[in-house]
């Protein structure tokens, strides 16, 4: 039987179609099997401490299967007895400032939810907490969230930020943050909202070595008398630490470890990786260990680049700790809160650390994962 050629043409134009359209299906399946396949991947990598992970069993074969994912237990020595510290349970007495308006609008803003929860319903129930301790630097603030937006695992993250009283210019760049879920904290009783009154500058208060004699207020121990936008840096951080530990709804009843950044802080986009493997390796590779940075505590290092976790110095960039540790941390309030200085991390390392033991070590990678890039000095 002959075919003519305008039949032929029309099976040829069939099988081309067939074929073309074939090749299409084939291309978006596998379109399809890639992205499954990097998103999986992708799922794996930012959530390395979970359940079943090999990488985790081989660093440390003494954790347990159920215990995967869960805080690790840290050793006995950094229990405490809460018997030598009576003022944990009576404190001394103090009077508080009398508020004004504007702490009042603090103190209610407080209790406000965590912004974009519409965005992110669900956070995992082991979810990294990260605390941001600003003051009112907007454009070293501005670097530190673009790194933060760039973080694997930040979009299962809760984002703390805790302001040292009230900048219209850093609450609207954190009103702006759509990448995670964000709660804003406000020092309510920050020298920054008391224009002329304590916390704040009094009428005579003794501002300067050459004020008068007849003067309110007794000088350092340098001869310096008390300026309040100086010492509010570490009456803000006390102030942040109590409200995230026992304060918060969203943080009070959390056991894992939390994670502490400033304003002049970039970090790197493994950052979260590091600081959640630091932690779940922590009571099992370094036992003495209290705390995981993601940075060295020279600022000029880079770290070692080498094959190996370091014990070093306790750090003050991209630091973490758990409830033990505040814990232990607050039993010595009166230390931290007598000490003549303005620094709470020199405090901590000058009157809290020694206490505690001759060395106070913390867990870091041999690379740093946290840059600090603002002057140092007063902020």
């Amino acid at each position: 039987m002959r075919i003519g050629a305008s039949s032929l043409n029309k099976r040829l134009r069939s099988k081309r179609c067939i074929i073309t359209l074939s090749l299409q299906i084939l291309l978006v399946c596998s379109f399809l099997t890639l992205h499954l396949f990097f998103f999986s991947k992708k799922s794996e990598q930012h959530q390395s401490i979970k359940k079943g992970n090999p990488l985790l069993k081989q660093l440390c074969p003494l954790l347990k299967e159920e215990d995967e994912g869960k805080e690790p237990k840290q050793s006995s020595h950094l229990d405490i007895d809460t018997s030598h510290f009576p003022w944990i349970q009576r404190g001394p007495n103090i009077t508080l400032p009398q508020e004004n308006t504007m702490s009042k609008l603090l103190q209610r803003r407080n209790g406000f939810s965590a912004r974009n929860v519409d965005l992110f319903p669900h956070l995992p129930a082991h979810h990294m907490v990260i605390v941001l301790y600003v003051h009112n630097r907007p454009s070293y603030l501005r670097v530190a969230i673009e790194g933060l937006s760039k973080v694997i695992g930040i979009s299962e993250s809760l984002l703390i930020v805790s302001h040292d009283g009230f900048f219209e210019e850093m609450n609207a760049i954190i009103e702006s943050i759509r990448f995670c879920r964000v709660k804003q904290i406000f020092a309510p009783f920050s020298p920054h909202i008391f224009a002329d009154s304590f916390p704040g500058i009094s009428p005579g208060d003794c501002q300067n070595k050459e004020d008068p004699r007849n003067c309110n207020g007794k000088p350092d121990q340098y001869g310096n008398h008390r300026a309040p936008h100086i010492v509010s840096l570490k009456h803000h951080w006390w102030w942040m630490m109590n409200t995230v530990w026992d304060g918060l709804v969203e943080t009070r009843t959390h056991h894992g470890h939390i994670l502490f950044i400033e304003e002049d802080h970039y970090l790197l986009p493994n950052a979260l990786l590091n600081i959640q493997t630091l932690t779940a390796l922590k009571a099992c590779k370094c036992p003495n260990c209290y705390m995981a940075n993601l940075a060295p505590a020279n600022v000029q290092s880079r770290g070692e680049r080498i094959p190996s976790l370091i014990a070093d110095k306790v750090g003050n960039i991209g630091y973490a700790f758990n409830r033990t540790i505040w814990r232990k941390i607050h039993s010595y309030s009166e230390h931290f809160c007598k000490f003549d200085d303005y620094n709470w991390d020199i405090t901590m390392w000058a009157v809290v650390y020694p206490e505690w033991a001759d060395q106070i070590y913390s867990l870091r990678g041999p690379r740093t994962s946290a840059q600090h890039f603002g002057k140092c000095g007063l902020h």
